[in-house]
């Protein structure tokens, strides 16, 4: 069954001087602030487009890479992923880096280090982000 999930931002102003409000709308978790210079150059408490693509990034790779490793018969008992999307003004998105620790018994860092890179090939929003460049640091805590 296919699910859509929703999120809308209200924009005031132009690009440079304006402002905006994303907001949450399928989980209701919350409305974010967001604006130029949160983007291109201190975030000073508001959000931007690419630390949510991080967000989303880091969180669907950490779910692709439990589910591989516990149909390979080796659950991990924890999964740390940090994704760091770079923005560059008038280029857009240069790169995502991917960094993943994790504990995972049984299982020694060259076949994590495996089960990652398919993660990372195969996880939905890396799936959606063809054409970035990403780059994985993977290895067992």
């Amino acid at each position: 069954m296919a699910t859509t999930r929703s999120a809308h931002t209200v924009w005031e102003g132009n690009l440079f001087d304006g402002k905006g409000v994303v907001s949450l709308d399928s989980s209701g978790l919350g409305s974010y602030d967001v604006s130029w210079p949160s983007r291109a150059e201190a975030a000073n408490g508001k959000t931007s487009p690419e630390e949510l693509i991080a967000a989303a990034h880091s969180s669907c790779f950490s779910m692709a890479l439990s589910n591989g490793l516990a149909k390979a018969g080796n659950p991990a008992e924890t999964i740390n992923t940090k994704a760091d999307v770079t923005f560059q003004p008038g280029q857009g998105i240069t790169g995502i880096v991917i960094t993943v620790r994790a504990t995972v018994p049984g299982l020694d860092n060259d076949a994590f280090v495996a089960a990652a890179e398919d993660a990372k090939a195969n996880c939905p929003v890396s799936k959606a982000l063809t054409g970035t460049t990403i780059t994985l640091d993977a290895a067992l805590s």
